[in-house]
């Protein structure tokens, strides 16, 4: 009986030692996945790899960087919950797939996800071409009222923050086709090509067209002007009370240790805080108070998802 008691009070300390050190494992000690939830070469592609970079070089792991568009985001979302909550793997999120979760056609909630730092938030403009007849917002609005729904916008997707915006233009009478394209690429060229006459977009995703002058903003969603383009008009002084913000974000699965959580928000902390980052975020046009921790970001998050809804519920697109 004793030699039995002995052995399962070794056997009970190895136990405890292995959990002990489970317990105390360094993290991250190894590669960090980073899912994209976007196409190559959008705002959030960008983000992300510029991220990741800097990550890698803070925590001393690998972020590696994998697109995995689709459904407005929740594509790269069933992927992330799919994954252990073990802080392994993470993801972009941005207020277009947040709107998915208002619209009730997502596969996921908002308490699924742990939001750990909010690293992005850009005003949305609509831009033509620069050689478009349209050489002002009243241009195009004017044209709109005469002939509904025969200006076609490139947008994200149903159900994202572009589509709640050219729907609130059109409950005022300035009704527009929203065309759905998840790939920036293709939205770009549709509007470079003559395809489309506008693009609903934040300035930084197409800096590159803007700097060779082949696209020009017309309006920007916001409470004020943009000092990067001061002679063009927010559409709060145009008298359209819509300015939903783009945000992005990084997330992970519920459920990943707090302790873990907090590690990556002071990592993605540091990384903003660099001279690489701060210069990333001037070029892409991004608010300078855009930085949301654990604490914060998930109470800001219910209320732009409350936001977004009664905006979806009083343009009809749901019911209440």
């Amino acid at each position: 009986m004793k030699r039995k008691a002995l052995s399962i009070l070794v056997l009970g300390l190895i136990t405890m030692g292995a959990w002990q050190a489970g317990a105390q494992e360094k993290y991250p000690s190894r590669p960090v996945d980073f899912i994209c939830t976007w196409g190559v070469g959008g705002g959030a592609d960008q983000m992300a790899r510029m991220l990741g970079g800097l990550l890698e070089k803070i925590l001393g792991v690998p972020f590696p960087v994998s697109n995995k568009p689709g459904a407005s985001g929740n594509t790269g979302i069933v992927d992330l919950l799919a994954a252990k909550a073990d802080g392994y793997t993470i993801a972009v999120y941005i207020a277009s797939t947040l709107n998915t979760v208002a619209a009730g056609t997502s596969r996921h909630k908002i308490t699924d996800l742990e939001w750990i730092t909010r690293t992005q938030k850009c005003s949305s403009f609509l831009f033509v071409r620069s050689d478009s007849p349209f050489k002002t917002i009243h241009d195009l609005l004017q044209y709109a009222k005469e002939n509904p729904g025969k200006l076609k916008v490139g947008t994200e997707g149903f159900n994202s923050v572009d589509d709640i915006t050219i729907r609130y233009l059109g409950s005022k009478g300035y009704k527009m086709t929203v065309v759905p394209q998840p790939s920036p690429g293709e939205r770009y060229s549709a509007v470079l090509g003559g395809h489309q006459e506008v693009l609903y977009e934040q300035a930084g995703d197409i800096k590159q067209f803007l700097d060779a002058g082949q696209l020009k903003p017309l309006i920007v969603f916001s409470d004020k002007r943009h000092p990067a383009f001061p002679d063009v008009p927010c559409s709060v002084e145009l008298g359209f009370d819509v300015k939903l913000p783009q945000f992005r974000s990084v997330v992970a699965k519920k459920g990943v240790p707090p302790e873990r959580i907090r590690i990556l928000a002071d990592a993605i902390r540091k990384a903003m805080d660099t001279p690489e980052w701060k210069k990333f975020e001037q070029e892409q046009y991004v608010d300078p108070d855009s930085y949301m921790g654990p604490d914060e970001f998930p109470k800001w998050v219910e209320r732009e998802y409350q936001t977004m809804r009664k905006f979806m519920i009083d343009l009809g697109m749901i019911k209440g």
